[in-house]
């Protein structure tokens, strides 16, 4: 009986719940008894998504925490959306935050809504880590990525531009309805008759999504009406190029660019000038994006003053776009932050020492990071090992416990990936990388009762490493800018 409840359960899903669901299994997005974050900001696609996600509850044993952004930039309006937000929620009874935020104070020639991208994505993945959630999903749409595409195609974008928004970001960030239409969704809540919000902002011309989204895109769509269709394909072609590129970056980052231990990079002018153009642009470009607060990507301009002074046969030093200062010497390119970060002193990190829960995110005073340490599966580490960032993945069941997260005493030694299994102390490792005596202190080192798992930011321990046998892994990701980070 009760298989044939559940059944007829499934029949009497709507059909853009299967075709969500399709999606969510297709691309690996959640897992029953997942818990999702869920972003809603009271306008249609967000308002389905919730709705959509609480009719899977039952069969997918799945827990929901809502989470309403309010920046207060339509005044009254803004208000409205946060009473309807809560009523909704209270009547599908999910847990919901409502978060105040603002996003006026912004860096120089960055846009308003920029800005509160930026910092809404930053307060989702805070609030995920305090509630516990395995993912946090928007609401974003077919149509949000062809806009997202036409957008970074008209500012002349390269294949990381044209590959608009990936399905999963940083293996955390989802998009369930990735590939349904708006015309899908607006007939959803119809048919259910599911009220829902409307952004004012949306409809004015003053912003170049908007003037895409109700002036161009329906020309495309006359001239071809799968054109939607035809630019989310051809972002995901893109995204595979990119993806393929981005790896043969960051092993030509191994070997070619090394941290200074002052928050710059040491690159191999020579070296890299023999680099194809495609990958010397990736690399400066990682470089800088590296050094940015937010890690944003700089501009094609801005690389290429960078890959001019690397081709120039002249040295000395400048400042350039940026915010870097760059010296050029006859063997190296040395990119360093403007205005150097002041660090902690020694005498407030000599003892620092974390005990390591799984999952936690740590706060490393030596080097301002912040490192988070997750389990999961090896599709999943693998995932999210392509994220921006510092990553190390280990396997789970090779470790022995406890773990702690400790600064370099006398005597260390590990095996550094790639080393064969020869050992090295770890004095001699930071003298190879050129870290001054001052600032090894400050590194992180995972530590176990078996030694060394890894110099986080550097390298791993290669006892540690997955294996076609591993079945958990332990991610341990460094997310934000780090005067020490490094390409190891």
């Amino acid at each position: 009986m009760a298989m044939v409840e559940q059944r007829t359960s499934r029949r009497a899903w709507p059909p853009l719940l299967h075709r969500v669901v399709k999606t969510v299994r297709a691309r690996g997005l959640f897992e029953p008894g997942h818990h999702l974050l869920v972003a809603v900001s009271g306008g249609p696609d967000s308002v389905a998504l919730l709705t959509l996600l609480h009719r899977l509850l039952p069969r997918w044993r799945l827990r929901l925490t809502a989470v309403h952004f309010n920046f207060g930039l339509r005044g009254l309006e803004s208000d409205e959306d946060q009473t309807f937000v809560m009523s909704l929620c209270e009547s599908l009874q999910v847990p919901l935050r409502c978060v105040p935020l603002d996003a006026r104070a912004r860096p120089q020639r960055v846009s308003l809504q920029a800005q509160a991208r930026d910092v809404r994505y930053h307060a989702m993945t805070r609030l995920a880590e305090d509630v516990g959630a395995d993912r946090i999903a928007v609401g974003h749409t077919a149509e949000d990525q062809a806009e997202t595409i036409v957008l970074w195609m008209l500012r002349g974008a390269g294949i990381t531009g044209l590959a608009g928004m990936p399905v999963q970001r940083d293996g955390m960030i989802i998009r369930p309805l990735y590939e349904v239409r708006r015309r899908e969704v607006l007939d959803f809540l119809d048919a259910t008759g599911q009220a829902y919000r409307q952004d004012s902002s949306n409809a004015k011309p003053i912003y170049a999504r908007n003037r895409i989204r109700h002036q161009l895109l329906p020309v495309l769509n006359q001239l071809a009406p799968a054109a939607v269709d035809a630019l989310c394909r051809m972002g995901d072609v893109c995204r595979e190029d990119d993806r393929y590129l981005e790896d043969q970056t960051v092993s030509l980052c191994v070997s070619l660019v090394q941290p200074d231990g002052a928050g710059g990079y040491s690159i191999d002018r020579l070296r890299l000038q023999t680099e194809p153009l495609a990958l010397q642009r990736r690399l400066l470009r990682e470089v800088l994006r590296r050094m940015h607060p937010i890690r944003r990507a700089p501009s094609l301009a801005t690389v290429e003053v960078l890959r001019r002074l690397l081709l120039s046969k002249r040295g000395g030093e400048r400042r350039c776009a940026g915010g870097v200062h760059v010296q050029v010497t006859q063997n190296a390119l040395l990119v360093q932050p403007a205005k150097a970060v002041a660090l902690p002193q020694e005498s407030e990190v000599a003892f620092e020492r974390h005990s390591v829960q799984i999952p936690s995110v740590i706060e490393w005073a030596g080097t301002r990071q912040r490192i988070r340490v997750q389990e999961g599966t090896r599709e999943a580490a693998h995932q999210r090992s392509a994220s921006p960032g510092w990553v190390m993945i280990v396997d789970a069941d090779l470790l022995s416990y406890p773990l702690h997260i400790r600064r370099w005493k006398a005597g260390d030694r590990f095996v550094p990936s790639g080393m064969k299994g020869r050992s090295k102390k770890l004095q001699d490792y930071f003298v190879d990388l050129k870290i001054p005596v001052s600032q090894r202190g400050r590194i992180p080192i995972l530590d176990s009762p078996q030694g060394i798992v890894g110099v986080l930011g550097f390298r791993q321990d290669e006892r540690f490493q997955v294996s076609d046998r591993t079945r958990r892994c332990v991610v341990i990701s460094i997310d934000e800018v780090s005067v020490t980070e490094g390409a190891h």
